[in-house]
């Protein structure tokens, strides 16, 4: 009798609902979202953790029509894409500082497709996206998501998220994070940048057979390496502070 009441119309559309809630956690989340992962298998992961998360699953309270589960389904989806949301402008801190440093060292031309996002960025933008990707997995956020769709499954019963106000406000904040944060992770290069670009000027003032593009330009690109590899432990804490600030804001949709 109990298996036979898992196949109740009220546990198939709450069935339906949590698929739906996983994938738009696969569709939105930073590691989930990757360009490189093929969509069917985000499907498959996506069917495979709701028939795994099935027998935790509350009865729904829905009134089941036509209109109520449509409803329900936008309802977790827009569930899942504000996590994502939340999560990506914190990814996005790190992007926007590597586009600054890129522009800096001359390499803002040399951009690459970004496996995370299948967008072109520039190259340091690229090499630091892939080590904050590095940084999520250290931080088991993956697991993190889980943990958050079995929170969330009592706290916030299937198709009944609705938007928050203090949502609004905390985009406005976070949009504001990624140009003052970004900013403060690339102003070590920025600042030796000008430095070097203001010695060099002196140099060709004092000395005209200086050439800048054959000798200043693989200076400066190195002066920027040798900051990058210096200013990465610092880099990679701030990128873990904010990803767990994020984290903890989560919290309040509960």
């Amino acid at each position: 009798m109990e298996l036979a009441a898992l196949f109740t119309e009220s546990y198939v559309v709450g069935f339906l609902l949590l698929f739906f809630r996983f994938a738009g956690l696969f569709i939105a989340v930073p590691i989930f979202s990757h360009e490189s992962i093929p969509v069917n298998m985000k499907a498959s992961m996506a069917l495979f953790f709701t028939i795994v998360f099935y027998p935790l699953l509350p009865p729904t309270e829905l009134i089941i029509t036509t209109t109520t589960i449509v409803l329900a389904i936008i309802s977790e989806f827009t569930l899942s894409l504000v996590v994502g949301l939340v999560l990506q402008i914190s990814y996005h801190i790190i992007t926007f500082a590597g586009g600054q440093i890129s522009f800096m060292m001359g390499f803002s031309m040399a951009s690459a497709i970004d496996p995370q996002s299948g967008v072109s960025m520039p190259i340091i933008s690229q090499f630091l996206s892939l080590l904050t990707l590095m940084l999520l997995f250290s931080l088991d956020m993956h697991h993190w998501v889980f943990m958050f769709v079995y929170e969330s499954l009592v706290e916030i019963p299937l198709g009944s998220y609705m938007l928050q106000e203090e949502l609004f406000g905390y985009m406005m904040h976070a949009a504001t994070e990624i140009f003052v944060v970004g900013f403060m992770i690339a102003f070590p290069i920025i600042a030796l940048s000008w430095m070097t670009d203001i010695i060099f000027g002196m140099l060709m003032k004092t000395m005209p057979q200086f050439n800048l593009l054959v000798i200043g330009f693989p200076i400066k690109i190195g002066v920027a390496l040798t900051i990058i590899t210096a200013t990465l432990p610092s880099t990679l804490l701030i990128m873990q502070k904010h990803f767990l600030a994020a984290f903890n804001w989560l919290e309040m949709l509960f």
